[in-house]
């Protein structure tokens, strides 16, 4: 069948363009069931090429419609927001780097330099000298707590100290603290600052059973069979405020108290208690090497009759004493709450086999005394 046959013109430039019709009811059309069938055979090129715009215009013609559709139902489309990425944390060296790179790549003339006034430093020139300053300041590090020097006695003479030692003779361990401090003295009870170790130590070590408050200091030596006392008697806020000479007096008062009271044990609470006493002793400050946490192979106060009481040395309890962390002081602590643990087990075993024979001598006595007044004796 020939083109003029079939009514189509082919070569007529009065041919319909479809793109005419498109694009006036791309604006009217808000309904899908008004949009024109994708193929209309009345517009068909004959073309290859043709029929390839033919195509293209069609596809988009639908995408146009669509949009238009979708802002006229839900009103203008609004624009994305930039996302804003957090900037990488510069550091001086990756800013000297990027500053460096930078003037490399923008270096001037031969020109520019021989005309350049190099009385004044350029603005390139103090940006690396900036940088190189940044970058050897050191970080930033933790200040570290000022120690604490000597403060005399009025320093602190005109506050209250109504601590008083807590003993009983026949002790497990009589525990020897430095002295009291600010808060444990105002109120009257052993190592009663919230921060101080001491309580929860004495629990998880296994000293006692459950931990205890600082308001049952003066309980302890019937419940458990503990006391507690100090090497000097003065308050300060902290050790570091007392002298060498304090410590090692008060070296004298504890012997004293020792066989006065002859506990099985003493424990040391803090290294520089230790450090006196090996120097009242042994005239001399003790060696590193010679320093070991727990048992010592000395005893305390010793005299004719009674072989003195062993020493176990522990770790400062106080909150200000941060040489060490909390699980390497429950270590050091350990040793002696499971010497306790044993050892109040034996005791309770030895007083049961007391009460036992005391029991078959009072028996014993009461028949005796029972066949007298058959015998009429």
């Amino acid at each position: 069948m020939s083109a003029s046959k079939s009514g189509l013109d082919l070569d007529s430039d009065s041919r319909p363009d479809p793109r005419d019709k498109y694009s006036s009811e791309t604006s009217s059309i808000k309904d899908e069931d008004n949009l024109p069938a994708p193929s209309m055979v009345s517009c068909i090129p004959s073309t290859f090429n043709g029929a390839l715009e033919h195509f293209a215009f069609q596809s988009s013609a639908l995408t146009s419609l669509t949009i238009n559709k979708s802002r006229s139902s839900s009103g203008p489309m609004p624009l994305p927001r930039p996302t804003k990425r957090k900037a990488p944390e510069q550091t001086a060296s990756s800013a000297l780097k990027r500053t460096t790179r930078s003037s490399v790549s923008a270096s001037p003339s031969p020109q520019t330099l021989a005309t350049r006034d190099t009385s004044t430093p350029s603005t390139h020139t103090r940006q690396i000298s900036s940088m190189i300053s940044a970058a050897q300041v050191s970080p930033t590090k933790k200040t570290k707590r000022a120690s604490s020097t000597y403060a005399p006695p009025s320093t602190y003479a005109h506050l209250p100290n109504l601590l008083t030692d807590s003993l009983a003779p026949s002790l497990l361990v009589l525990f020897i603290g430095v002295n009291p401090g600010l808060r444990t003295a105002s109120s009257g009870h052993a190592y009663a600052h919230p921060s101080n170790l001491f309580w929860k130590l004495l629990h998880s070590s296994g000293c006692t059973p459950r931990r205890c408050l600082p308001s049952e200091d003066h309980d302890l030596p019937h419940l458990y069979s503990l006391g507690h006392t100090n090497i000097v008697t003065r308050a300060t806020k902290d050790a570091g405020q007392l002298s060498k000479a304090e410590m090692d007096e008060g070296v004298a008062v504890l012997e004293e108290k020792v066989r006065k009271w002859k506990p099985e044990a003493v424990c040391l609470v803090g290294k520089g208690i230790w450090e006196s006493v090996w120097r009242v002793w042994k005239g001399r400050g003790i060696k590193k090497e010679e320093f070991r946490w727990g048992w010592q192979d000395e005893r305390f106060a010793a005299e004719e009759g009674w072989s003195g009481a062993r020493i176990f040395v522990a770790t400062s309890t106080s909150g200000l004493a941060a040489s060490m962390r909390p699980a390497e002081k429950e270590a050091v602590w350990r040793g002696l709450g499971e010497w306790v643990v044993a050892r109040r087990a034996e005791r309770e075993k030895e007083a049961k086999a007391e009460t036992k024979e005391r029991v078959i001598e009072m028996e014993m006595k009461a028949e005796r005394e029972i066949e007298c007044a058959v015998r009429g004796d």
